[in-house]
């Protein structure tokens, strides 16, 4: 049987649009085109029902590479931490006060666009330092 290697990584959120957007922001992914007969994705939304405009939305990987975000409108909020989160691969091969720099840097790029600082893992036997922060509505993520 082969192996899958194409997969999306879904996030369930109050405003998909919003959310997708920081998201974009964060790891340099676009918003992909809209679908064929349609000018841009609000024209599209409004041709959905009532209930299901804007109920979701996406973006992608320029390159192509990395899997599809995707972002669906759920009614209920955030209430415990995040079973499974991603790593913002910033600081990779760098170490001690170079690798605080740069995970330093980026969360403060983020927290300008909306995003929480939560705190700072600091390094120890086994890991290098780790930047735990929150997206706009409260998903936790590192900065790694």
């Amino acid at each position: 049987m082969a192996s899958i290697k194409q997969f999306q990584v879904t996030f369930d959120c109050a405003e998909p649009e919003r959310v997708a957007r920081f998201w974009c922001e964060v790891v340099g992914y676009v918003v992909p085109p809209p679908p064929q007969g349609f000018a841009t994705w609000d024209e599209f939304d409004r041709s959905l029902p009532a209930e299901r405009q804007g109920s979701a939305f996406v973006c992608v990987d320029p390159s192509g590479v990395g899997p599809r975000l995707f972002f669906q409108r759920v009614p209920e909020g955030k209430v415990v931490k995040n079973r499974v989160h991603l790593d913002v691969r910033v600081g990779t091969g760098l170490v001690g006060d170079e690798r605080l720099a740069a995970l330093e840097a980026e969360g403060a790029r983020l927290a300008a666009l909306g995003a929480v600082r939560v705190r700072l893992l600091p390094a120890d036997d086994d890991n290098e330092s780790c930047l735990v922060m929150q997206d706009i509505e409260g998903n936790e993520f590192c900065l790694d």
